[in-house]
C-alpha cells in the first residue's frame, strides 16, 4: 500500500491543485475504498467555485463514488461484514444515528450529519476511509461506473415516492441533468402513462428521448401547450426559481409537484401561478438527498437492483470520463458552461472497463 496518494485539493474558491498527500489511515470500523468513479454533482459547483461554498479549506471534493475496498480496520475485520477486494458504493451522507429523525428511520433529515466531500475529503481522490455504515457492497459484475451513479438515481426514486404516482398518471420532469433523466425512468418503471421532459437545451431533450420520455420541451410555451388540464406528478429537478413556477404551473387539479433541485436565488411564486395553486388544490413536496431505513434505503437498494438487471439505464448519460488532472479545468468549463456535460465521472485511478 503506497504511503501517498494523489488528490484534488480545494485551496480557495477556483483554487484547484492536485497534490500528493498522504493516505488516510482507516479507523478501526472503517475501511480504506480505492476510488474507482467519482461523479460531479451540480452542488460541486458552487462549492468549488464561489466564495463561502466549503465548510473549511482545503479541501477533496467529491461525493457521488464507488470503489473497491482495499484495507480494513481492526474492529471491521473482525466483524466479516465487509472483505479487502468488494465493490461498493458510499452513500454521501454520514447520519448521527441518535437524533430524533434518525432513531425514526428518516436518514435524509439527521441533524447532525458528516458529509463526503463537503465536511470530510471525499473522492476527488485515490483513496478514501469509508465508515462500515456507509459501505454498501455490490455484487462483483456491476460496473464501478453505474454503483458512482447511484446517488443520483436513488435521488430521483426517493423523489418519486414523495409523491402518490400511480399507474396511468400523466407525470412531466423538469430538468434533464442526470437526476432529471432517472427521473423519467423511474416514473416509466412506476407505470406513468406518458412522461414529459422539459430542458431548454436541445441535447439534453435528445437525452430524455433516449431515457424514455414520450415528449420533449425545450420552451415554457411548448409545456404549456402539451400540459392540457395538467400533470398528475411534476419533478424539478432543475433548481432554478423560473422552473418552480413553472412546475407548479403545470400540476393539474390534485396533482402533486415534487421539488428536488436546489435554487440559489429567491423562489416568487407570481400572482397567477399561486392562485392555480390553491383553486386547483395542488400538493407541494420538497425532497431532500435519498436515505431512509435501514440505511441507506430501499432508494439505493432498488437503484442497485435496476442498473444490475438493465431496467435502469446509465451509460448514455456519461458524457466525460477524465482523470484527476482534469478536475480544476473542467470544474470551471461547467462553472462557465462552456461545455456541453450530463454525468462527468472521475476516475482517479484509471479504472476503465
Amino acid at each position: 500500500m503506497p504511503h501517498t496518494m494523489r488528490a484534488a485539493l480545494l485551496h480557495a474558491p477556483g483554487d484547484i491543485r492536485v497534490e500528493e498527500v498522504p493516505v488516510p489511515v482507516p479507523a478501526p470500523r472503517e475501511a480504506l475504498v480505492r476510488v474507482a468513479a467519482c461523479g460531479v454533482c451540480g452542488s460541486d459547483i458552487p462549492r468549488m467555485l464561489r466564495p463561502g461554498g466549503a465548510y473549511h479549506l482545503p479541501l477533496i471534493c467529491g461525493h457521488e463514488f464507488s470503489g473497491y475496498v482495499v484495507a480494513l480496520g481492526a474492529e471491521l475485520a473482525a466483524a466479516g461484514t465487509v472483505k479487502e477486494g468488494d465493490l461498493v458504493a458510499v452513500p454521501p451522507l454520514i447520519p448521527c444515528r441518535r437524533c430524533a429523525p434518525c432513531t425514526q428511520g428518516h436518514f435524509s433529515l439527521c441533524e447532525d450529519y458528516d458529509y463526503f466531500g463537503s465536511r470530510r475529503a471525499g473522492a476527488y481522490a485515490e483513496y478514501v476511509t469509508v465508515p462500515e455504515g456507509n459501505l454498501m457492497v455490490l455484487p462483483a459484475d456491476l460496473d464501478p461506473r453505474a454503483a458512482a451513479m447511484l446517488d443520483p438515481a436513488a435521488i430521483a426514486l426517493h423523489a418519486i415516492w414523495r409523491t402518490k404516482l400511480r399507474a396511468g398518471h400523466r407525470v412531466a420532469v423538469v430538468g434533464a441533468g442526470p437526476i432529471g433523466l432517472f427521473a423519467v425512468q423511474w416514473a416509466l418503471l412506476s407505470g406513468a402513462h406518458e412522461v414529459l421532459s422539459i430542458d431548454v437545451s436541445e441535447e439534453k431533450a435528445a437525452m430524455a428521448m433516449e431515457a424514455g420520455a414520450t415528449h420533449t420541451a425545450t420552451t415554457a410555451e411548448r409545456a404549456t401547450e402539451l400540459a392540457g388540464q395538467g400533470y398528475d406528478v411534476v419533478i424539478e429537478s432543475a433548481g432554478v426559481p423560473a422552473t418552480a413556477d413553472q412546475a407548479v404551473s403545470l400540476t393539474a387539479r390534485h396533482g402533486q409537484a415534487v421539488f428536488i433541485g436546489i435554487p440559489h436565488d429567491p423562489v416568487v411564486l407570481p400572482k397567477a401561478t399561486f392562485s392555480n395553486f390553491l383553486r386547483r388544490e395542488v400538493t407541494l413536496h420538497g425532497a431532500w438527498n435519498s436515505f431512509s431505513a435501514p440505511f441507506p434505503g430501499d432508494e439505493w437498494r432498488t437503484a442497485a437492483r435496476a442498473m444490475g438487471d438493465g431496467s435502469l439505464r446509465w451509460k448514455f448519460m456519461i458524457t466525460h470520463e477524465l482523470g484527476l488532472d482534469d478536475v480544476s479545468a473542467t470544474l470551471h468549463q461547467l462553472g462557465e458552461r462552456s461545455i456541453f456535460s450530463s454525468k462527468v465521472l472521475f476516475l482517479p485511478n484509471g479504472d476503465r472497463p
